[in-house]
């Protein structure tokens, strides 16, 4: 790794704790710069905005989940069983999304660039294979699923679940999980 890539590391580590912390307002420029040992000028010439560097740490974030929890759409509870794995495992995810929906985008898609429709296609897919209710919009299953998985995660507004709770307590909720994901999308 060269300088400039082991920098942009360091500001995209720094700044994911920033960010996740205390929202985009919150964040504060000269503490990323600081912690990363990176100037400001320097950040500014990689990043362009304080804006754009948070839209990067919350694309490398999102790809980190997509990488841990593909979708199997012939075996949705296990893929939200995958989330809820990721969510513990990767909190900040979560915490960025939340800054990131109380900031920027209130309504609508939260990440309007992606492309969901291999996921889409494959719910479709599973629901033509008779996995998955066919009369329940595929959009719809991959939304309810993911909130499904979110259940305990920082975005929870009854508990929110950590590495450090007993492993009985998430094997638990995983098999909780995985039987309400399967009653409510089976055909």
């Amino acid at each position: 790794m060269d300088k400039a890539q082991a920098s942009r590391r360091r500001l995209l580590d720094t700044a994911a704790v920033e960010f996740a912390a205390h929202g985009i307002a919150g964040a504060r420029v000269d503490r990323i710069s600081a912690e990363a040992k990176v100037s400001k000028a320097q950040m500014y010439a990689y990043y362009g905005s304080k804006e754009s560097l948070f839209d990067a740490v919350l694309a490398e974030q999102v790809e980190g989940i997509l990488d841990a929890a593909p979708l199997t759409a012939d075996d949705l509870p296990g893929y939200a069983v995958r989330l809820y794995d990721a969510y513990l495992a990767h909190p900040r995810l979560v915490r960025l999304a939340a800054w990131a929906r109380l900031e920027r985008t209130p309504t609508g898609h939260l990440f309007a660039d992606a492309d969901e429709a291999p996921k889409i296609k494959a719910i479709v897919e599973a629901q033509n294979a008779g996995h998955v209710d066919p009369a329940l919009p595929p959009a719809d299953v991959h939304s309810m699923v993911i909130s499904m998985a979110m259940t305990w995660s920082p975005g929870s507004l009854t508990y929110t679940a950590t590495s450090a709770d007993p492993a009985t307590d998430h094997d638990r909720r995983r098999s909780s999980l995985a039987a309400a994901v399967h009653r409510a999308f089976a055909p």
